[in-house]
């Protein structure tokens, strides 16, 4: 992201916040001149600027229409800032604006960006009977980086819903055609809950009871025309934060510390779907159970973050090789197990044996010292009467891969 900012101090500390974020670099510019220069040479490096007001070389806001002729979004940093300032920035198309008096609006700055950064991925359905307000919904959200799709009633919003399953949020009118916004609120909770799908809804309307029928036929939250520009964003983001949260909070449940594959729980949820459409004849799956070989050794020899290094090397390999055609997850200490769902034209004996083949080629090094990480593999494809008798004899097929010398594969 680009930061232009006179401030030395100010700069210093925005850098520092922002940079701590994952993924995020800051550039400084001071003046206007080092800005134009840095957006000669490499403006489509920068997702989002954030822009002093008044600068020594421009100080009547010269800066905003350098940063917008680069198609960049845009905030604000101003001391001070009144009604007619506020409603004339965002006349502009400025994203948001922060008044820069504490370390308070520092810190929201921060995490504007990095908001700004994700809100690609959320996308936002606006459904609504009017064109015109469609568009400029539209239009808001896209200065925030969120990508939108649009619906003129409650049946087509359903539609789109369907269609577009990684929708994140609705924001929706009341009053429409065919079926207004409090049938396809009702409509959408019957497939999606709070903690999937966030919905705001929007009435010009003077009844106090909108609000109420809203909230309780399953919209997250509610917003009365006319409503402002900030109260709009700050009531999306909240919305989109809390989805976020939510979602980080299932997914550390779901996973292990140290590697970031599913834990053994998650792992039962989602191999036993897959195993019983296998019954069925849907698909056909293998499980392989993998224990790395001699792991003691490597934490007595190396210690135990080099013998971590290892699970997370181990780990990484086995999500490239399975891949989204199936499943990986450490079951504890040294030992992961793999689902994997076949095509019907691979061989199972070859798609395991080019896990061992990448589990022995990690090129892992302590002090200068390469060390040697292998694994045993067992798997089964027969189905057996249930998901644990079929790891059961994964489990059999490891120890006679142990048994046989280690950095093998045996099929049960």
């Amino acid at each position: 992201m680009l930061l232009v900012e006179d401030s030395r101090a100010i700069a210093s500390v925005l850098a520092a916040g922002i940079n701590a974020f994952d993924g995020i670099t800051c550039v400084v510019a001071g003046t206007f001149a080092e800005a134009r220069g840095l957006l000669q040479t490499n403006a489509q490096a920068f997702f989002v600027a954030v822009l002093d007001l008044n600068l020594p070389d421009a100080p009547d806001g010269e800066i905003i229409d350098l940063v917008q002729e680069a198609g960049i979004p845009i905030i604000v940093l101003t001391g001070n800032v009144d009604a007619s300032q506020r409603d004339a920035m965002f006349a502009r198309g400025v994203a948001d604006y922060v008044v820069k008096d504490s370390l308070v609006g520092i810190d929201y700055v921060a995490r504007l960006v990095n908001r700004l950064a994700h809100n690609g991925a959320a996308r936002v359905l606006v459904v609504d009977d009017s064109r015109a307000f469609r568009t400029y919904l539209c239009s808001l959200l896209q200065q925030h980086g969120y990508a939108t799709l649009s619906a003129r009633d409650g049946i087509e919003g359903l539609e789109v819903l369907r269609a577009n399953p990684e929708i994140r949020l609705v924001i929706t009118d009341y009053n429409m055609p065919r079926m207004d916004g409090l049938k396809m609120v009702s409509e959408m909770r019957k497939a999606h809950s709070q903690d999937e799908l966030s919905i705001i809804g929007i009435s010009n309307s003077a009844d106090p009871e909108t609000l109420a029928r809203f909230l309780k036929g399953g919209a997250s939250d509610y917003l009365h025309k006319p409503f402002s520009i900030e109260e709009f964003y700050c009531r999306v983001d909240q919305n989109v934060d809390m989805l976020r949260i939510i979602r980080r909070a299932r997914d550390a449940a779901n996973r292990d510390f140290l590697t970031g594959l599913y834990n053994r729980r998650r792992f039962f949820e989602k191999a036993e779907q897959l195993h019983r459409r296998a019954t069925k004849g849907e698909l056909q799956i293998v499980v392989a159970m993998i224990d790395a070989d001699h792991f003691k050794n490597i934490n007595d020899t190396f210690g135990h973050q080099v013998g971590d290094d290892a699970l997370v090397e181990i780990a990484a390999t086995l999500r490239d090789q399975v891949g989204s055609s199936g499943l990986v997850a450490r079951f504890g200490g040294e030992e992961f197990v793999c689902l994997h769902v076949l095509d019907g034209t691979v061989d199972p004996l070859e798609c395991l044996d080019q896990i061992r083949l990448g589990i022995a080629a990690i090129e892992l090094y302590s002090d200068g010292r390469r060390v040697a990480v292998t694994a045993s593999i067992g798997a089964t494809q027969a189905l057996h009467g249930n998901l644990d008798q079929m790891l059961a004899a994964a489990d059999r097929a490891v120890y006679a891969a142990k048994k046989a010398g280690r950095n093998r594969v045996e099929i049960g």
